[in-house]
């Protein structure tokens, strides 16, 4: 319900967490590496549905340079070892929506989905309820999460 009846906030949601700490989403941060930010998304697929975004704000893949490129891959393999070590998923669907008209939400800053997965996953509840079922509160794994970087 707050999904649907909240306000967008106005500006980038990725450029807001990144220059301020205090920002009511950074809450989700789980990780600030060299070049990108690792973050929960605040509306998730399945627990640990992480984004992970380039400090620089563009829109696509091609207009980062290669060292942009670089910290972004970085950034992405070790969320995945991470979320491996922690949740312990069988799999990952990763990928990004690249405009608003593939459905990104957030055109205009290119980032990554990394959503674990586990067989059985998918159950009746998004088909006769719409509704899916997340079995862990986002900042209880944000907790979790942020730890578990700092650790490794």
């Amino acid at each position: 319900m707050q999904y649907v009846t909240e306000e967008p906030r106005p500006g980038c949601l990725f450029c807001r967490v990144i220059e301020d700490p205090e920002d009511e989403d950074a809450a989700l941060v789980v990780w600030r590496p060299q070049g990108a930010v690792v973050l929960l998304n605040k509306f998730p697929y399945n627990p640990g549905h992480a984004m992970v975004a380039p400090v620089a704000h563009v829109g696509g893949l091609e207009d980062l340079d290669d060292a942009q490129t670089t910290d972004l891959m970085r950034a992405l393999k070790r969320t995945v070892i991470v979320l491996k070590a922690s949740l312990k998923p069988e799999g990952f669907n990763i990928g990004a929506n690249v405009g608003r008209v593939a459905g990104a939400g957030m055109p205009d800053h290119i980032h990554l989905h990394v959503v674990p997965r586990w067989n059985g996953d998918t159950n009746f509840m998004p088909v006769l309820g719409e509704v899916k079922v997340v079995n862990e509160h986002v900042l209880q794994t944000a907790a979790k999460l942020s730890e578990a970087f700092s650790s490794s």
